[in-house]
């Protein structure tokens, strides 16, 4: 129990050391690195078979102040996702090793990769909702690492931006959807939501909150519309996107949406906003992924699809459902993951991914065309691969949603059917297409590349280790699925349900309406593929302008344009143009809130001026208003300090002599660094100011003094706290150890205050310093450039 937290700190204590090994190790890092993922892969899988209803939890205190506990848990669900990133992070470590040359930089490649699994086991082993959020938004940024490892690539670094800007924006939607839930519940602890969770849900925050993180889970799982980062996001290496984008990162918001049912879930908003965007998604992506002549661009269109597959499974709420969604999630990693490190290797050898001007390779590339048929197949949900067992368990519990049957759900039936039409399409492509069939482009067309086919081969071995386990999994899971069904399929479906599951799993196809949807999906997909050139030809005819691209396109080129007027309208140059803009904002705010207590009722109130008081604010006052009519500079700062030493007097006549000490010596060393600098100021002259801007300084300045007379006054009339002085007197000694108690205050009570202080004097320190040993090279810099001047009048 004990070693839990310890699996969520290893990956990132490796990254710190990967770096320190790297000048040591070289190209051997990776077997370094393999050990990590290896490592928790064991420990995750002693888990299997004894994880049970309430899982393995470890807590300690965070923010004791407010009853805030980190909180890791280990359940069915989360084992399913931990045994996920582990293994397939292994394989991927494993295949970098001979994918990535000697020429990359390694160090930052494993680095990034144990960062962003670090952050997906903490997404998966959190109870608190705060930590989630944190190791969620590390992925994100992590991902963004990853994604645009080769930046001197514009299309890697488009793609890393994209990801990072969609992804980011959907993960402050999930913050608040958070923020919601405490406000609803009253706890960011999971399982005490999960408690309350009738209350949760008559919560008027209900509705808003449930929006939220579906902003947040669909962005992340790239549903359309987010869908558009995960294409842009292939520009990384092969190895990337095979652990993030087939495996791990995009089943992030999968897993999100399969935690949050057993507390959001059992709503008609629940269902129809989860089935409906999974629908959507299913058929939607996979007609994009048959228009695609890229090979990893189609891998990522065919992600997409088989994420909206999975989705509304965990919204429908029954037990064939749950199953169903833990088992696909492991076998469309299983055969994507492969499919991914495959079209590496061929890209690798042919130095191509183009559908077109691949073709043939059956011959040249046997073990590796073996493989890809094989996951190919299982993508389409050919029996006996595990890619039928669980789209047939899919196929059945679309037919039973727990609200209707009617137009909704009956659509979300046909459009998982037509999506696994196109998947069978496009499927055939890869094993089909480019393994059997001649290039489409012509050799003349393209000399070069037709070499590279013709001389490609299968890579060395350990490169097709990890394909070929994964491909091994996919007959395996196929042929015989039963040793997963307890300790892991069942276990998340129990842990998804809040109650143990009663489906099975069969792998022996069973006459019924879901095995008619697989046959009408595989025949009417063949049909496809053989007309496939006719509906490219037929989609290139859709509007760019209709596309999600070119909405994010629009929005970013908007964006920047708005921002540079905004900057333009607000970055003057003028300080007193930025100190016009900073007291418009406070007198707004404040006399927001002063306003508000007026119309609330509050009485307003002023202490009793003595004499001697008006006096010295009439001194003030005059003073201030001579700084402004005064032309010369010399008189204006006499009358600047007039001020400063008239409410140092103001402090002596209110018996508060050390805020008198520091007025005075602020205005000292502010007279004197004026002086100082006197003999170098500019030429003192008033400036042309239109009338508009001058109204503006006048209205800002009486809204200035009117606002916090207001405050004040109302300050005085309203509010009657309570002294603390008491509280410092009676502890200063017993908590903070010293009878002197204003340097207790500074110290113990306020150190953060003075902490912040002591900062603030030392940079302006060093300030003054850089400037001063500065003073010398700008000297000689103005003479050199005086005497040049010199020199040209005279030639």
């Amino acid at each position: 129990m004990e070693i839990l937290p310890l699996s969520l700190l290893l990956p990132f204590a490796a990254a710190v050391v990967v770096p320190l090994i790297y000048p040591l190790l070289g190209r051997r890092l990776g077997w370094a690195v393999l050990t990590i993922p290896s490592i928790l892969f064991i420990y995750f899988a002693s888990f299997l078979g004894s994880v049970g209803a309430e899982g393995v939890r470890h807590t300690w205190s965070w923010v004791p102040s407010l009853g805030m506990q980190l909180a890791l848990g280990l359940d069915g669900l989360s084992l399913l996702f931990a045994l996920l990133i582990t293994g397939i992070g292994a394989l991927v470590v494993l295949y970098s090793i001979y994918y990535l040359s000697a020429r990359e930089d390694l160090s930052k490649f494993y680095v990034y990769i144990l960062l962003f699994m670090g952050a997906m086991i903490g997404v998966v082993l959190s109870e608190n909702l705060a930590l989630l959020y944190i190791s969620w938004e590390l992925t994100s940024v992590s991902s963004f690492l990853l994604i645009g490892f080769w930046h001197s690539r514009a299309e890697s670094r488009d793609g890393a931006l994209k990801s990072l800007l969609i992804t980011v924006l959907g993960g402050f939607a999930l913050l608040a959807g958070f923020v919601l839930l405490f406000a609803a519940g009253g706890s960011y602890d999971f399982r005490e939501l999960v408690a309350n969770r009738q209350v949760v849900q008559s919560s008027p925050y209900y509705l808003p909150a449930v929006l939220l993180i579906f902003l947040g889970a669909f962005t992340k799982s790239a549903q359309v519309p987010f869908h558009i980062w995960l294409p842009a996001a292939m520009a990384a290496p092969t190895p990337v996107s095979a652990y993030l984008h087939s495996a791990t990162m995009v089943k992030a918001g999968i897993f999100l949406i399969a935690k949050m049912s057993l507390l959001l879930g059992g709503t008609q908003l629940w269902y129809y906003g989860v089935a409906g965007a999974g629908a959507l998604t299913v058929a939607f992506a996979a007609i994009l992924a048959i228009r695609q002549i890229d090979l990893k661009a189609l891998l990522a269109f065919s992600t997409v699809s088989q994420l909206g597959l999975i989705l509304p499974m965990f919204a429908i709420g029954s037990d064939v459902s749950a199953l169903a969604g833990a088992a696909h999630i492991i076998n469309h990693a299983t055969f994507k993951g492969a499919l991914f490190l495959l079209v590496g290797i061929i890209d690798h050898e042919t130095h191509t991914r183009n559908i077109d001007r691949l073709g043939g390779l059956w011959r040249r590339m046997p073990i590796t065309s073996a493989l890809m048929m094989i996951a190919a197949l299982s993508m389409a949900g050919v029996w006996p691969l595990n890619g039928f067992v669980s789209k047939e368990l899919i196929f059945e519990a679309l037919l039973h949603p727990p609200y209707g049957p009617n137009v909704w759900t009956w659509s979300f039936a046909i459009l998982a059917v037509l999506g696994s039409v196109f998947t069978t399409a496009y499927s055939l492509i890869l094993a089909h297409r480019i393994l059997f069939r001649p290039p489409t482009e012509h050799a003349a067309d393209n000399a070069s590349g037709q070499e590279s086919i013709t001389r490609a081969h299968d890579p060395p071995l350990p490169m097709l280790v990890g394909p070929a386990i994964l491909c091994g999994l996919v007959i395996l899971l196929g042929v015989y699925p039963f040793p997963l069904e307890s300790p892991l399929y069942a276990a998340a479906a129990g842990a998804v349900l809040g109650t143990a599951t009663h489906a099975h799993l069969h792998n022996i196809p069973v006459i019924g309406t879901p095995l008619f949807m697989s046959v009408i999906a595989l025949g009417v997909g063949l049909i496809v593929y053989l007309i496939r050139d006719r509906l490219r030809a037929l989609l290139a005819y859709t509007p760019k302008s209709w596309s999600a691209n070119a909405i994010y396109e629009g929005l970013l080129r908007g964006l920047h344009a708005w921002s540079e007027r905004l900057n333009r309208g607000h970055m003057t140059g003028f300080l007193r143009d930025y100190i016009l803009f900073t007291m418009m904002a406070t007198v707004l705010l404040i006399g927001y809130g002063v306003a508000r207590a007026w119309s609330g009722g509050v009485r307003f109130d002023l202490a009793p001026i003595q004499l001697w008081e008006g006096v010295v604010l009439l001194m003030i006052g005059v003073g201030s208003l001579l700084v402004i009519l005064f032309k010369r500079r010399l008189a204006a700062l006499i009358a600047l300090g007039s001020v400063g030493a008239s409410m140092a007097l103001l402090f002596v006549f209110l018996q508060a002599p050390d805020l008198a000490l520091t007025q005075l010596m602020v205005e000292a060393i502010s007279t004197v660094l004026i002086l100082l600098a006197f003999a170098n100021l500019p030429i003192m002259k008033r400036e042309d100011v239109s009338p508009a801007h001058r109204g503006m300084n006048l209205a800002v300045a009486v809204g200035s003094g009117v606002v916090v007379s207001a405050l004040a006054a109302v300050a005085i009339g309203n509010f009657t706290p309570t002294s603390i002085g008491s509280y410092f007197v009676d502890n200063s000694l017993p908590l903070g150890g010293g009878s002197n108690i204003v340097n207790v205050i500074l110290v113990d009570f306020r150190g953060v205050d003075t902490m912040g202080e002591i900062t603030v004097l030392a940079i302006a320190a060093l300030s003054v310093r850089a400037l001063v040993r500065l003073r010398p090279q700008m000297s000689s810099t103005s003479q050199s450039a005086s005497s040049d001047a010199d020199e040209g009048g005279s030639r």
